[in-house]
């Protein structure tokens, strides 16, 4: 399973770390026993740079840059954190990003394309921004709720909602249980709750199914 987490100036850092951190045990796990890893978990921005900085000012490094929809390296799931959004942060933020447009374009390409999307936070108002959300089933973080429903989502009141190729969750926290619904989907629930053990996290299973 390839996930690459998308950055930008203003994440939160809880809404991409937490993720990312579930994902790379997980892979760890699964490959116990073969030759190697059967995965990889990146964090990725559009263009090429070496460090991103977070809302609470932690620089974070850059694995590389999120393939075009199509190139033999898509992710099988792309996650987008939030952060900023309820701030109105003009310079870096989700709220920031969606207005300068990059990010909802390529996020609108990828799910074109089929990409799976998973957004954590107000994460989703990029998603929104992006049309991604339109008529989707979908939740944000509490301070983003009307919002996203303004947008023209169908807002469900779930701390993770799955709706097929487009997964939310809510606030920050929700980004660990998120992963952690996609890792028992993908390995197991017995490396879902292995990641769980480690992390020391107590899962949550409000998660809204597909209909």
């Amino acid at each position: 399973m390839n996930v690459d987490v998308l950055l930008y100036d203003g994440f939160d850092e809880l809404d991409g770390i937490g993720p990312y951190e579930v994902f790379d045990y997980a892979i760890d796990y699964a490959a116990e026993g073969d030759d190697g890893r059967s995965g990889r978990v990146r964090y990725v921005t559009l263009e090429e740079r070496e460090t991103v900085t977070a809302s609470h000012r932690t620089r974070v490094g850059i694995d590389g840059v999120l393939p075009e929809p199509g190139d033999d390296d898509v992710p099988d799931l792309l996650v987008v954190p939030g952060g900023g959004w309820n701030a109105r942060d003009e310079t870096a933020s989700a709220w920031a990003e969606a207005n300068r447009g990059a990010i909802p374009t390529a996020l609108a390409d990828h799910h074109e394309a089929g990409t799976r999307i998973a957004s954590v936070c107000t994460g989703s108002m990029l998603l929104a921004e992006s049309g991604v959300t339109d008529g989707r089933r979908a939740v944000t973080h509490a301070g983003a709720v009307d919002e996203l429903r303004e947008s023209g989502a169908d807002v469900v009141d779930a701390r993770v909602v799955d709706d097929g190729d487009l997964l939310t969750a809510g606030g920050v926290t929700s980004g660990l249980d998120l992963a952690l619904y996609v890792v028992e989907l993908e390995f197991g629930e017995e490396i879902a709750d292995r990641v769980a053990t480690v992390i020391e996290y107590e899962r949550r299973y409000e998660v809204a199914g597909r209909e």
